[in-house]
């Protein structure tokens, strides 16, 4: 340890108690703005390749940024608008069969449970939805203003990419910024190919989903297999929790059904596992499944669902500077 500041840090136990304790304290504190940041920072370096691509091609920096967020979008806008509608209408459908398919499946398995009240529940949270529509409207304007505010952030990481860089391995010891400089570069490489590979991967399993689900002749298909490509980005537990409306929806039809739809999923799952996560993911994240499920769990504990999606990439970014410090002071 050449650092003095870290050698001092490290004997002065109460002082680093105090100061990781503050930092934590801080990060609690600001959780919402760092997610913020966060999130800014995997969509710019998702991006950055076919940025620097352009660059490479003369094409002027502002441009050079600007086109890959418009693609982007575009292409996000243009497969998602057009199903909304429908989504909706399968959504509310679901929704409002739902107490019926459960009363169903308990008659099937002898097990008493009341219809009316799992209706009175459904209807309960539908009539508190619809009373509270203004509460309903700030979320979404919130969501919405949480969204252009990630894509604002992240088109001018991308803008000030290099100066940023700059400025931040100028912070650094010249015989660390080498390092520093790569440790950032590994950083970036590694959540922009997670989240490109995830991108690839939820829609894959969307897709193949909704497809074998519409040759089984399953209602709901589509939110189903939606659903099923969104917790895509949940792994291990995703997928078994996405398959578990389905399973309900096909026993009211029938338990033949039922179990072709599990092995379905089954299949899935091993398509996924074999083929896709060794092709698109492995290289992209290679971390220890148990160190996924942890992180996954101990992120959804603290921010629920998004927690859940984040703490993939947060922790291979935590490794990527652990091994980037521990070499340093080999």
């Amino acid at each position: 340890m050449n650092n003095p500041i870290v050698k001092y840090l490290i004997n002065n136990h109460f002082l680093t108690a105090l100061i990781v304790i503050a930092l934590f304290w801080l990060a609690i504190d600001l959780s919402n703005i760092l997610i913020i940041i966060f999130i800014s920072y995997i969509i710019m370096a998702a991006l950055s390749p076919f940025s620097d691509y352009l660059t490479q091609k003369r094409i002027p920096r502002i441009l050079a940024a600007l086109i890959p967020y418009t693609i982007a979008i575009a292409i996000l806008v243009l497969l998602i608008l057009p199903l909304v509608p429908l989504f909706i209408s399968q959504i509310e459908l679901l929704f409002s069969n739902f107490p019926k398919y459960i009363n169903q499946i308990a008659n099937a398995l002898n097990l008493n449970i009341d219809a009316a009240s799992v209706k009175n529940v459904f209807e309960s949270d539908a009539n508190t939805l619809s009373k509270n529509v203004l509460n309903v409207t700030g979320k979404f304007l919130s969501g919405f203003f949480s969204t252009f505010t990630v894509l604002v952030i992240s088109f001018y990481l991308m803008l000030q990419r290099e100066m940023l860089k700059k400025q931040f391995v100028g912070l650094w010891p010249k015989k660390s910024q080498d390092q520093v400089q790569e440790t950032i570069a590994r950083v970036e490489d590694k959540i922009g190919r997670w989240l490109r590979g995830q991108l690839v991967l939820s829609f894959t399993i969307g897709f193949f989903t909704w497809g074998g689900l519409t040759l089984f002749g399953l209602p709901f298909a589509l939110p189903l297999s939606l659903l099923a490509g969104i917790l895509e980005i949940v792994p291990t537990i995703g997928p078994i929790i996405a398959a578990i409306p389905a399973v309900i929806v096909a026993l009211t039809i029938s338990p033949g059904l039922a179990i072709s739809v599990i092995f379905f999923y089954i299949l899935v799952q091993m398509l996924e596992n074999h083929i896709l996560v060794p092709k698109i993911m492995q290289k992209a994240v290679g971390l220890n499944p148990i160190v996924i499920i942890i992180g996954v769990l101990i992120g959804s504990h603290f921010m629920g669902i998004l927690g859940a999606l984040l703490s993939v990439p947060f922790i291979a970014m935590t490794l990527i500077i652990v091994k980037s410090f521990r070499s340093s002071n080999q």
